[in-house]
């Protein structure tokens, strides 16, 4: 096992494992614990009381961080001529549609997102093998597969991110920087919270959210009081 610096022993000392602490002492927390010499990502991990190999107890969808991720994201636009200008204004970081699709099927995939339309998608389905183990494929129940291109763009950009429970019911998403005020942390957190609460599958039975844990980039793991969250 890795020894630990000082400033990792120090940080592991201010959290008590056998916790659970309010959502908002666990956002201060997470600051405080953070030793990376760069700006690491807070991450929450949820865990719900959902069987994910049932098809209607697959969780996923999308939210609008208030205070978006505090990254950097490139966003390819596969789009048709006529919508190009439309996804280059919205600040789509590279336009096209055909030279991207050789690129990507030549194994480029520089980008964060891929925003496209349903008129392309026969072409962009080819590209399943290599933007699927990737987690890149568009899709529309997350909003990137839409006639309404600049609008899509425009929300990636500013801080909306899809999520979908793993097999073993857990989300993980990234909710912001430790840059970020303690407030900004918990408000990112709290807002995704609320929207897994509102798409609880009906056939859910018992414990809906089992358990919470927040993270920065290397640190350890903050238990989250769920009695701590309102309205849920």
């Amino acid at each position: 096992m890795a020894k630990l610096t000082k400033n990792q022993k120090i940080a592991a000392e201010k959290i008590d494992p056998s916790k659970a602490y309010a959502l908002d002492e666990a956002s201060s927390l997470v600051k405080e614990i953070t030793t990376t010499k760069f700006d690491a990502s807070v991450d929450l991990d949820i865990r719900l009381g959902v069987d994910p190999r049932k098809a209607d107890q697959m969780v996923r969808g999308v939210v609008a961080l208030p205070h978006g991720t505090g990254k950097d994201i490139k966003v390819l636009a596969l789009v048709t001529p006529d919508k190009e200008q439309e996804a280059k204004d919205a600040g789509a970081d590279y336009v096209g549609l055909d030279d991207y699709i050789k690129k990507i099927e030549g194994g480029w995939t520089d980008i964060d997102i891929i925003v496209t339309m349903p008129t392309v998608m026969a072409k962009v389905g080819r590209l399943g093998k290599v933007l699927g183990p990737r987690g890149l494929m568009p899709n529309p129940k997350s909003g990137t597969v839409t006639l309404d291109v600049g609008k899509a763009v425009q929300e990636v950009k500013s801080g909306k991110i899809d999520f979908k429970v793993d097999k073993f019911g857990i989300i993980h998403a990234s909710i912001g920087k430790a840059s970020f005020s303690k407030e900004k942390i918990a408000e990112n957190a709290n807002e995704l919270i609320q929207t897994l609460a509102k798409l609880k599958p009906a056939s859910s039975k018992g414990t809906y959210f089992m358990s919470m844990t927040m993270s920065s980039t290397m640190s350890k793991g903050i238990s989250i009081d769920k009695n701590s969250i309102a309205g849920i």
